[in-house]
């Protein structure tokens, strides 16, 4: 069985090409960047939201 030779990833890449078309696949990368962009600032925010609240709530015990 083995790992798949020259030949095979040359004809998994030209089935690729007819199916998404040549100006495709630079889309979908960007789209996937995007997306990785947005996540990341999500969780940023998200991790901020929650220093806030417990700085919050520390000064409500604190009270």
């Amino acid at each position: 069985m083995g790992s798949f030779s020259m030949v095979h990833w040359l004809i998994v890449l030209v089935v690729v090409l007819l199916f998404f078309g040549r100006g495709k696949i630079p889309e979908l990368m960007g789209d996937v960047a995007k997306g990785i962009k947005n996540f990341k600032k999500g969780m940023a925010e998200d991790e901020s939201s929650d220093k806030a609240k417990t700085v919050e709530h520390k000064a409500d015990e604190a009270k």
